[in-house]
């Protein structure tokens, strides 16, 4: 068997490549957009990528099942409660994958289901139509678990069918190290979050709990995702270390899960519901030709007449010290796809402000989360903005213990205080005063504060509430300041 993951530390999102080495046939799970590393790795170990599953319906990046299928003429797959915008192989419950040799002059295709055992689900056959061989090599099973979204599922792997304990299950946002899938993202017509994570609770309890417990677990997102709460830096388990360890699988009632894991989730970037429906209904294939190169005059003639954001995704240092008016900022060593999806809406022109290079990587992560209308980039920002004073501001940021000498605010006359962490870090402990409106949040919300008012924002470290207050100041808010150190606790205490 090859098996590869592939983790893409800026987005916490993992896909798979996993074939059989005798027949050379492979199947692609959760690819991202730019797929030359999938391509060039399947071509080096002399592998076909005849199908690419997706494990659900994504929210968080777009997925690069269209440009896979394009480039190398594979099968998307999907389960089979999904609906889509395109043709799609569905994957029913208990169907198997096989991607051995078949007999001699017989068709390569899908096996029948397994008829026993926790992976038994409805009848399955060959979701191609296909007539198929003798089952052989490596096989996955599809496991149908609805709770994240209604079409998740989990593909169970072996390197030959009858091994009674498998290599390992996908898992995709329906079990994470340390967590499980939301319940809230993309809860269906008529299904309410506590009926999403009712389904989980038994997807969960019927499907992956049974596995052995030496079974691995490679889930398709690890630590920083919005799409759970507390996932661990690791990228992958075993089923049992997340019996004994995960918070979410620990015994308890149904009931209980569900006020458990529906309670205090991350606030979700405004471009998830763009993304989910592009994944969905289909999106144009990923332009790769570098951003054209701007003068000043056109970068302005850009955010006047076109409304273009100016995204600014040079260090923090940099963008604090000199940096054009009315700019946005998201470094690009951040988070910086999530974090420009939380500050720039769907849709909107961009043109970047980047160190020189560095905007063809800004390109490339603007792609990954399906924002594809980039107008071009400034050469050399520093430069340009030294030769222009007047058309530059500098960030005001102080440090906690200037903050805390003010303390308490005066909640009439003194600076709105807004904290801009997650619910959870804000319900462990906050600044006096101190009002809640995560980064993710903020764009939607700016309305809910008071422009002509002093604004003061603070995060864990600083990042997060210099990029609240640079999208504050492009809204026209006078006076925007942030911690630059962020909230310490020992500080705070």
């Amino acid at each position: 068997m090859h098996f590869a993951q592939y983790y893409l530390d800026c987005l916490s999102q993992a896909s798979y490549l996993i074939g059989d080495q005798d027949s050379g046939r492979a199947v692609l799970v959760d690819p991202r957009r730019d797929i030359d590393e999938y391509l060039a790795d399947a071509e080096a170990a002399g592998l076909r990528i005849e199908l690419v599953i997706e494990t659900h319906i994504h929210a968080d990046f777009l997925s690069g099942h269209l440009e896979t299928a394009r480039a190398t003429g594979a099968e998307v797959a999907f389960g089979a409660a999904a609906e889509t915008g395109f043709p799609i192989r569905r994957l029913r419950d208990g169907e198997r994958i096989c991607l051995g040799a078949t007999g001699p002059g017989e068709p390569s295709g899908t096996a029948p289901g397994p008829t026993s055992g926790p992976e038994t689900g409805a009848a399955s056959g060959a979701g191609s139509g296909m007539e198929s061989g003798p089952e052989s090599g490596v096989t996955l099973t599809v496991l149908a678990t609805p709770g994240h979204t209604l079409e998740s599922i989990c593909l169970v792997i072996r390197e030959n069918p009858d091994d009674d304990v498998p290599f390992g299950v996908l898992t995709g946002d329906t079990l994470f190290v340390g967590d499980v899938g939301r319940p809230d993202l993309l809860s269906a017509a008529g299904h309410t979050p506590q009926d999403m994570a009712a389904r989980l609770y038994r997807s969960l309890h019927s499907k992956l709990l049974p596995l052995p417990d030496a079974t691995r677990i490679f889930p398709a997102h690890g630590a920083g995702s919005a799409c759970g709460r507390s996932i661990s830096t690791e990228t992958s388990s075993t089923i049992g270390d997340q019996r004994r360890l995960n918070y979410a699988l620990q015994p308890m009632t149904q009931d209980a899960f569900v006020r458990l894991v529906t309670a205090e989730q991350p606030a979700a970037p405004g471009y998830f519901a763009h993304d989910a429906a592009l994944n969905r209904d289909g999106h144009p294939l990923r332009d790769a030709a570098p951003p054209a190169p701007l003068t000043l005059d056109e970068v302005l003639t850009a955010r006047d007449q076109q409304g273009a954001a100016l995204l600014d995704c040079r260090p923090a240092a940099d963008y604090a010290r000199a940096h054009l008016a009315g700019s946005l900022h998201v470094g690009l060593a951040t988070r910086f796809a999530e974090y420009a999806g939380s500050v720039v809406a769907p849709g909107t022109p961009i043109v970047l402000l980047a160190d020189p290079g560095a905007e063809h990587e800004a390109r490339l992560r603007l792609a990954r989360i399906g924002y594809d209308r980039v107008l071009g980039h400034l050469p050399d920002p520093a430069r340009v903005l030294a030769g222009a004073p007047e058309l530059t501001r500098r960030s005001n940021r102080f440090p906690l213990s200037d903050l805390l000498e003010r303390l308490p605010l005066d909640p009439v006359d003194g600076p709105q205080l807004i904290d801009v962490r997650n619910p959870a870090e804000y319900a462990a402990g906050a600044l006096p005063g101190a009002r809640n409106i995560p980064l993710a949040a903020l764009l939607d919300r700016l309305d809910e504060l008071d422009p002509a008012r002093p604004v003061v924002l603070y995060c864990r470290s600083g990042n997060r509430s210099m990029i609240a207050a640079a999208l504050l100041e492009a809204h026209g808010f006078v006076d925007v300041s942030d911690v630059s150190g962020g909230y310490q606790e020992p500080a705070a205490a």
